[in-house]
């Protein structure tokens, strides 16, 4: 795991406000879809491998790359490799083929009135910064967790507990989670918070409705919730 002091995050100022707001960022705030299939057919081709079709992938968006890998039946020991080719061409597009899905600008900035605000994703935290701030928008999140800042990702819920105790977390602060797969709702329940699914991103409304306290259209939305609970 890497230096938290160093990778992980750094605070704003403390704050006072009540709640702790925590978002995924792929099919939350992010639509990477075209930057991800494209780096995995790269990888995919390097290795002389037939590439899965779209919707496979899509299916598990959301888990550590190795992962994601292993489940489209990469063996386990050439994983990394593939994760490797991965990355090295995703990082020369990953802006150019990634946008902001809509009225996220909006959510933040609502959000921001209510709580003090963290990512936490299984991307990793250096692509994910570079992202945010090309958005302009990492302005709005007092810490970021990536794949890197933990040994655990989601549906672990190490992710989130680094995120709640960072923002200053005891019993009985109200927080929520707020993300488009079954990693991020389960990762909630594990982290004893409240959980909100989006349909703006790759998880299936049946599966958000069977995991998540609340199901609704996007953060937009989301946040709203929040704000009249």
């Amino acid at each position: 795991m890497a230096n938290a002091q160093s990778t992980m995050y750094q605070l704003k100022e403390t704050k006072t406000r009540a709640k702790i707001i925590l978002f995924d960022l792929d099919g939350t705030l992010i639509d990477s879809t075209e930057a991800i299939l494209e780096s995995f057919e790269k990888a995919y081709e390097a290795f002389g491998e037939e590439v899965p079709s779209a919707e496979s992938i899509k299916s598990f968006i959301g888990l550590p790359l190795e992962v994601m890998f292993v489940n489209l039946g990469v063996a386990e020991s050439e994983a990394m490799a593939y994760v490797k080719v991965y990355k090295e061409h995703y990082k020369t597009i990953h802006t150019e083929k990634t946008v902001l899905l809509p009225h996220v600008r909006e959510a933040l900035e609502l959000a921001e009135n209510h709580g003090r605000l963290g990512v936490v994703t299984t991307k990793t935290s250096e692509y994910s910064r570079i992202l945010l701030e090309h958005f302009d928008i990492m302005k709005h999140f007092d810490i970021l967790i990536g794949r890197e800042d933990v040994t655990n990702p989601k549906p672990d819920p190490e992710p989130v507990e680094r995120a709640m105790n960072a923002l200053g977390y005891h019993y009985g602060k109200v927080t929520y989670m707020i993300g488009d797969t079954i990693a991020d709702m389960v990762a909630a329940e594990k982290a004893d918070i409240a959980s909100i699914g989006v349909l703006c991103g790759y998880g299936r409304k049946e599966d958000l409705d069977e995991y998540a306290d609340f199901v609704v259209k996007d953060a937009y939305t989301a946040v709203r919730l929040i704000e009249k609970i």
